[in-house]
């Protein structure tokens, strides 16, 4: 039986997921955890990354032997940089790191947030890689010559793996130094980090879609037990990968709940939003993926759950206990600062509160505070030109929740359905490495059911 492996290395961990080539059917899981980041400094080692994608083969290693295709998705927007060793230089900030707004705020007031969301389909903020290299350049400046190379996350297992120094569209467009309509690098953008004049020399190769990226080298194998010459996909972002692994049509809707929550749509057409609020994302079949993201998602229940002195269920059964609109209590769920608004300096506030206000009322407000900032960008997509006259999907962690099950089933209006997958983004990049091996996106979103689920 031939086996696809999809890694997802997220800011949490990295999970393995291997799949039957021709069924889609789940073979086995392993997962390896990562080091904890806490904003607004939001920082990882890559090699851990690495460590950690060992630890989860390790642990499907019985089946590993049938792997026949790799793909790895990876958290967006973190920079990685490299030196003559290959060796990363320091550690990667990554995508909720807000140490780097100082930097987005100047380069977005150097040409105005239309030339930007022009020429890259997105208004920079603190979240966005060019921002990240510019905080460097700026506040590591004996670095800087140093650097031979400059990545993503998923582009450094990607490299780890083969020795390529590549990535692809849906990834890329999220640095803010690439053209997202005209698929190329901006160099008058590069040019806008300063530090040295050759920056398009060290990005990594952009491949198409569904192109063979390497293959695994010998001292990879050895590490993860495949075999050498696996070939490898082009990998992509997280977001990017769960749409694949979605089976997401144009019209169809993304709610992802996790430690960030994110909602995108699939677009044939690209966005650009002078606002900021959309970014107008490739994704990882050809086509885009408008999308809206924000920093706070399940780490406020969990917050709130954790102030309450409830478990997570006896949280989940608090929310469900209150009335929908929580007697009026409200929860602004700025806990990190937030990126969509563009607020990094936010904080959270309750208002609504009464001494009868019970512990189930902050619980639904809590839930509710989550739900409501993300619907607001559904409303920014629509106003950014995407049509969503398809369904709702409900994925990440916070989807297996009654509590944002339920809370997201009243507040949308429209259909919602919780897919059946758990791991969406692993799907996905097992969707990349089936189509390396020759299948149709096409293909395999029917005989593998993708998007199958419960309809809420």
């Amino acid at each position: 039986m031939a086996l696809v492996a999809g890694v997802d290395s997220s800011t949490q961990s990295t999970t393995v997921e291997l799949r039957d080539l021709d069924s889609g059917a789940v073979v086995a899981v392993g997962r390896a955890s990562h080091e904890p980041t806490q904003p607004p400094c939001s920082e990882q080692n890559p090699e851990d990354w690495w460590q950690a994608l060992v630890g989860a083969f390790a642990q499907v290693s019985e089946h590993v032997a049938g792997v026949a295709a790799v793909a790895i998705a990876g958290q967006q927007h973190g920079l990685v940089v490299l030196g003559e060793s290959d060796a990363p230089l320091r550690r990667a900030k990554l995508w909720n790191d807000t140490e780097s707004a100082p930097q987005a705020s100047a380069l977005v007031d150097e040409i105005g947030a239309a030339a930007w969301a022009e020429a890259c389909g997105s208004v920079p903020v603190a979240s966005f890689t060019i921002t990240k290299l510019a905080w460097l350049v700026q506040n590591h400046p004996d670095l800087v010559a140093d650097i031979t190379r400059v990545m993503l996350p998923h582009d450094y297992l990607t490299f780890r793996l083969t020795g390529a120094h590549v990535t692809d569209r849906g990834d890329a467009s999220g640095t803010g130094w690439f053209d997202s309509r005209q698929a190329s690098y901006r160099d008058d953008l590069l040019a806008r980090v300063g530090g040295r004049d050759d920056w398009h020399a060290l990005l990594p190769e952009v491949l198409d879609p569904f192109a063979v990226a390497g293959e695994v080298t010998g001292r990879a194998a050895a590490e993860l037990s495949l075999a050498a010459g696996t070939p490898v996909g082009p990998g992509t972002g997280d977001n990017m990968a769960a749409a694949l692994g979605l089976g997401l049509r144009p019209g169809d809707l993304a709610l992802s709940l996790g430690t960030s929550g994110v909602v995108y749509a699939s677009s044939p057409t690209p966005t650009h939003d002078i606002s900021g609020a959309v970014a107008g994302f490739c994704d990882a079949s050809g086509h885009y993926l408008p999308l809206v993201c924000t920093l706070n998602a399940t780490k406020v229940t969990d917050t709130v759950a954790r102030w309450l002195g409830l478990d997570q269920a006896a949280f989940a059964s608090a929310a469900l206990a209150a009335p929908s609109g929580a007697n009026d209590v409200m929860l602004v769920p700025y806990f990190d600062g937030e990126r969509t608004p563009n607020l990094p300096d936010a904080s959270g506030t309750f208002t609504g509160l009464r001494n009868d206000t019970a512990a189930s009322d902050l619980a639904r407000a809590a839930h509710e505070g989550v739900v409501r900032g993300l619907l607001g960008g559904v409303k920014a997509l629509v106003a950014a030109g995407a049509s969503l006259e398809g369904r709702l999907n409900l994925i990440g962690g916070g989807a297996r929740s009654a509590a944002y099950r339920a809370v997201v089933a009243d507040l949308h209006d429209g259909p919602v359905r919780v897919p059946e997958a758990d791991e969406t983004v692993a799907a996905g990049a097992c969707v990349q490495a089936a189509a390396v091996m020759g299948r149709t996106l096409e293909t395999t979103r029917q005989e593998w059911h993708l998007g199958a689920g419960l309809d809420l």
